[in-house]
């Protein structure tokens, strides 16, 4: 099924988002991480709307050809998140079932946490709760190995500079060296490429790091809604023990540990990934 291109302004910005099936249906919401783009989900919008659902897929606020606000503060998590519930009044007027991926799990479970009320179920794809990953990172010497290249993100110009050089080979190679072999073609690494040319595209990815110390966390409670947390065992960005952790902050919470993916899981085993969505769906309505 083709996907639609469309346009909406809110919360100050224009989001560029990917849209298939029944406009009427259920209303699924796919937020990518970095340094992809809307494009990510391609296998799980046309897997969804082939089931009926209305599928939504936006380049969040500084991707590919959404707007990218100049200022670090711009991209502050409450801004993020405003940008998603704006999106999800506009475009489903109810409640969504929604998926994230890596940032885009932090935008979910923080959508999640402060606005249960237009959130049907959440899924989230290899990145843990709020709180358990802050405790995680100040506690951990082997998460804060993992997470190093944050820190580097802060410093001024030289990311930047370091991400596009030898056209963009060095975040060619963190999205191949860390996923299963064969999970990137050139085929996607050319999208993502000429995502990360649009002006300004890679100050403002990086700006989502450098906000990261303005964002006041209001994750340390218990997640009340239906989650189902995907993990790649084989993560290399983040240690698994703050799955098990992350669910525990969950009252009706289910935890899917998957031995042989990755960070990128819903790349490297997208059937799997989409049957296990769909049966969580499937379950939550039998539950209600």
């Amino acid at each position: 099924m083709d996907t639609e291109t469309y346009y909406h302004h809110l919360n100050g910005i224009t989001l560029h988002t990917l849209e298939a099936g029944d406009p009427k249906a259920t209303c699924m919401v796919f937020l990518h991480g970095f340094p992809e783009c809307s494009c990510a989900w391609h296998k799980q919008l046309a897997y969804f709307a082939q089931q009926g659902y209305r599928v939504l897929a936006p380049d969040q606020r500084g991707y590919n050809l959404s707007s990218k606000p100049a200022g670090v503060r711009a991209y502050r998590l409450d801004e993020l998140v405003s940008d998603i519930v704006a999106l999800i009044r506009a475009r489903a007027q109810k409640k969504v079932v929604l998926v994230g991926h890596d940032w885009g799990g932090v935008v979910a479970w923080q959508l999640a946490i402060s606005h249960p009320q237009w959130v049907q179920q959440l899924v989230i794809i290899n990145m843990p709760h709020p709180s358990v990953f802050r405790h995680t990172l100040k506690t951990n010497p082997k998460q804060m190995a993992r997470s190093s290249y944050a820190a580097f993100f802060q410093l001024p110009g030289l990311p930047e500079w370091l991400s596009r050089v030898f056209n963009f080979a060095v975040l060619q190679r963190s999205l191949i060296k860390t996923a299963k072999k064969g999970t990137f073609t050139k085929d996607v690494i050319a999208t993502y490429k000429k995502a990360w040319r649009q002006p300004d595209a890679l100050t403002a990815m990086l700006n989502w790091y450098r906000a990261f110390r303005y964002n006041t966390l209001t994750g340390a409670g218990i997640v009340q809604l239906p989650v189902l947390l995907i993990w790649g065992r084989k993560d290399q960005f983040l240690l698994q023990q703050m799955a098990q952790a992350s669910i525990e902050r969950c009252t009706n919470g289910k935890l899917v540990m998957v031995e042989e993916a990755t960070h990128w899981i819903h790349h490297e085993q997208p059937e799997l990934v989409n049957a296990l969505i769909q049966e969580f769906i499937t379950e939550c309505r039998g539950e209600a």
